[in-house]
């Protein structure tokens, strides 16, 4: 059996001191041992029929560091059963002493959730926008736009890659560059162009690019109105917020504008430098904006656990399932991003529910 001892810091920081009995470890160990066996490569043995004492002295210390990846997430959650902590966040793991054969003793460093008011959220009130309408002249502007790509680089040889219209993801039946002989150079757009983008026809191409640009238009008019509920979310939320989750939606914040920064193709130092800010003035900034951001989830959760919104294991599994990268599936094999990805689930979940109460929901 598992002790633990748990020791509350302020600001809602918790210190959990975990010891896990070998009896308790040895399962696991031989666990991970025989999955690490089937993919060692051993000389004078076919890859995974390698005795396991051998594939066990050939991993060496990468062998432990897997077993404690396993097992200190779960028995952290298993420690924290029946107790009032909470985890909001990633846990800081510290080492204190192991070796195989004898007891696991470890430190886990968590914020515990922070005691969250929320008022009255069945009387949220918030206006769906107005959706825009297309017009002919936004309909052109993005032909000619395509036309121009189009003359620039050609008609891309073997490239079927879709063509992404007004800067968003392309949804099935938007646009493609086909391959294909090169047609005449032409100064406007014509036939021959919008066949090379996949149409029948320039009037076919002008209707797939409304279509497209009309989707995009009811897209961002649906985030826009969820943006309003999560404000109004926001104003009726009171809570002492942790420092480490202003901390943690900042870095968020700022990976963003990184992201968005190379996307122009500009190195994040040149950006600042044009901007005449430093990424400490910028943090500086945004922390207001970041704790309004942790209010919003907070209240959200709240609500949630208000509402009894739970998200199954096959439901969890089902969404796991839906991931192509086998890289990025395998990491959900451990419990944090398990964790993160149920509550991730749960918070959309619970904002579909906001957006019934409101009675603006599609």
């Amino acid at each position: 059996m598992i002790t633990k001892n748990i020791n509350k810091q302020p600001k809602s920081i918790v210190d959990v001191q975990v010891t896990v009995p070998w009896a308790d470890m040895e399962p696991v160990w031989n666990q991970v041992l025989q999955k690490l066996a089937a993919d060692t490569e051993i000389s004078g043995f076919r890859k995974g029929t390698a005795p396991v004492n051998l594939v066990e002295q050939q991993l060496g210390s990468k062998l432990q560091d897997e077993v404690l990846k396993t097992v200190m997430p779960q028995f952290l959650i298993e420690g924290l059963k029946g107790t009032d902590v909470v985890p909001i966040d990633y846990p800081h793991y510290q080492l204190i002493s192991f070796v195989k054969g004898q007891d696991l003793q470890y430190k886990a460093t968590v914020t515990n959730r922070p005691a969250v008011t929320v008022g009255n959220y069945k009387t949220i009130k918030a206006a769906r926008p107005a959706i825009k309408a297309v017009t002919g002249e936004e309909v052109e502007k993005v032909v000619q736009d395509l036309f121009k790509r189009w003359q620039v680089k050609g008609q891309l040889s073997g490239n079927s890659g879709q063509v992404a219209v007004g800067g968003q993801t392309p949804q099935a039946g938007s646009l493609n560059f086909q391959a294909g002989a090169q047609a005449a150079p032409a100064t406007l757009p014509d036939d021959n162009f919008a066949k090379a983008m996949g149409a029948k026809d320039l009037s076919d191409l002008k209707l797939q690019v409304r279509r497209d640009l009309e989707g995009q238009v009811k897209y961002n008019n649906e985030l826009d109105y969820e943006e309003g509920i999560l404000q109004e979310v926001e104003k009726i939320t009171q809570v002492e917020i942790p420092d480490i989750l202003i901390s943690d939606e900042l870095n968020r914040m700022l990976v963003s504008l990184q992201r968005r920064v190379a996307d122009m193709g500009l190195l994040m130092e040149d950006y600042l430098k044009g901007q005449g800010k430093t990424l400490e003035k910028i943090k500086t900034e945004w922390t207001p904006q970041s704790e309004k951001n942790v209010r919003m989830e907070l209240g959200l959760a709240e609500i949630a656990r208000q509402e009894n919104v739970t998200i199954t294991d096959a439901e969890l599994q089902a969404e796991i399932d839906k991931i192509q990268d086998a890289k990025v599936k395998q990491q959900f094999e451990y419990q944090e991003p398990r964790l993160q990805l149920r509550h991730s689930l749960r918070q959309v979940r619970t904002l579909d529910l906001l957006k019934k109460m409101v009675g603006g929901g599609l």
